[in-house]
């Protein structure tokens, strides 16, 4: 195990994000929270960064003297919604362009620890899917899932020390949690994450060499 201890979260405000930030800090990490709403999420023991994951100024500011950086980017809006009117506030691609000036910067500034929460059903795992889920992935969040896979070929090209993590569907913590099911080969159990359990997952996985270059299935089984 590896010891980074100032971890920045972009993508800090959505659900993901915030359960990750939680979990860092009971393990003492030091935090640096990045949204465009982080100041109004976060209270003082999270160094909180207003702006956005495409500008690279605030990725500077945010990861500059850091020692890993976690991705949670995504789309928190209604998915007919963005299906059918496209996004109100967070543009399409966020996730891979976002991802991609992280990466950039990262480079730039000579961090190399990267961990990226993807979704399960895209990258090595898109052949996985049920056919409840994989229609409903192919009619009404295709433009999301493209976008993240241009994510996955992203990281994967970065050169950076990376991990990839790929939950099944993900539920707030009022769902029946289990204990998680980490699998580095796409296999799942029951298909439902609390968003609790994921953020505990990646709190650990990001000073775990062993995970370092694998993309990793999160799934729950009974206690």
């Amino acid at each position: 195990m590896t010891n980074y201890k100032k971890i920045t979260v972009i993508g800090a405000s959505g659900g993901s994000g915030r359960k990750t930030i939680e979990a860092l800090l009971t393990q003492g990490h030091q935090v640096t929270a990045v949204s465009r709403s982080a100041s109004k999420v976060f209270g003082k023991d999270v160094r909180s960064i207003d702006g956005s994951a495409l500008d690279k100024q605030v990725l500077r500011e945010a990861i500059k003297g850091q020692d890993a950086v976690i991705v949670t980017l995504g789309i928190s809006e209604n998915p007919i919604r963005v299906r059918t009117l496209g996004p109100a506030s967070t543009p399409l691609n966020i996730r891979s362009e976002g991802t991609r000036a992280v990466i950039e910067v990262m480079k730039e500034l000579g961090v190399k620890r990267l961990l990226v929460q993807t979704t399960f059903g895209s990258g090595p795992s898109k052949n996985k899917l049920g056919l409840v889920d994989g229609l409903f992935f192919s009619l009404l969040l295709k433009p999301q899932i493209v976008d993240t896979e241009k994510q996955d070929e992203i990281v994967r090209a970065s050169g950076l020390d990376w991990t990839i993590t790929q939950p099944v569907h993900l539920k707030e913590d009022a769902f029946e949690e289990g204990r998680v099911v980490a699998d580095f080969a796409s296999k799942v159990q029951r298909m439902g994450i609390s968003r609790k359990l994921v953020g505990s997952y990646t709190a650990i996985a990001i000073n775990d060499e062993a995970t370092i270059g694998k993309t990793i299935a999160l799934s729950t089984a009974a206690i």
